[in-house]
């Protein structure tokens, strides 16, 4: 291999291991769980002093504000995970954890204006909502729009809610758009980069707080991998591969 090449692949990998270095527990994650905690074990005080601490009551609620804080820390969880090919260049990844809702030819009218495959995850209130970069590329675009709360499963829901859209070109100049879609629950969409910058699979893409889903729009003619109903994990599922 020449030195030429090594070079390349150096930068490539230091750069990318750089911004991996970037990514840490969702901000908005620390006061909701430090005020979260600090609610439920003054719910729990308060069973005891009104129950006694060794009554059923007491233990029940307990076990209920254990359960519902160790959801929440999964929820905010932003795991870093290494997409487990070598190859990314002909790959779409998922964006999200999640339950494959969507696979079928739509009109894509933001952006493309024309037909396009749709790929749509949707995530659960225990899925962790980080949401991953799904192809190596170019961002060309990144645009947030206001919108509804409505339930994010609902067809409307990626055209209709709150939503931020982030177009990504490839290598060979095919573009890809993803769409942080917010859900009944969602308030909150944060997207991480920024127009001109290079993305890569196993990066951040996102996050999104509380129940929502992501939409990824492909070319014509590309296959899926996944069908309506699947599971998917952000990172690892891959949901089509070009040809």
């Amino acid at each position: 291999m020449s030195t030429f090449v090594l070079k390349n692949v150096n930068y490539y990998m230091v750069k990318r291991l750089r911004k991996l270095k970037n990514i840490r527990l969702h901000s908005e994650g620390t006061h909701t769980l430090i005020f979260g905690g600090v609610a439920l074990v003054v719910l729990c005080a308060l069973f005891g002093i009104g129950f006694g601490y060794r009554s059923i009551p007491f233990g029940v609620a307990v076990v209920f504000s254990a359960v519902v804080y160790l959801i929440v820390v999964n929820f905010f969880r932003c795991p870093i995970r290494i997409f487990p090919e070598d190859d990314t260049d002909n790959v779409v990844v998922a964006p999200c954890d999640g339950t494959v809702v969507v696979v079928e030819e739509v009109d894509e009218n933001e952006y493309f204006h024309d037909r396009r495959l749709m790929i749509s995850i949707f995530m659960s209130l225990t899925n962790v909502h980080a949401n991953w970069t799904p192809v190596d590329g170019t961002v060309k675009m990144v645009r947030h729009h206001k919108g509804r709360f409505m339930a994010a499963w609902l067809p409307k829901a990626s055209t209709d809610n709150e939503r931020s859209t982030v177009v990504i070109e490839r290598a060979d100049g095919v573009e890809v758009l993803v769409r942080q879609v917010a859900g009944a629950v969602a308030r909150r969409i944060v997207t991480y980069p920024a127009e001109g910058e290079e993305c890569f699979i196993d990066e951040h893409l996102g996050f999104i707080k509380f129940g929502s889903r992501v939409d990824v729009y492909l070319p014509l003619g590309i296959k899926p991998l996944v069908s309506v109903g699947q599971k998917a994990t952000g990172n690892e599922t891959v949901l089509a591969r070009f040809a």
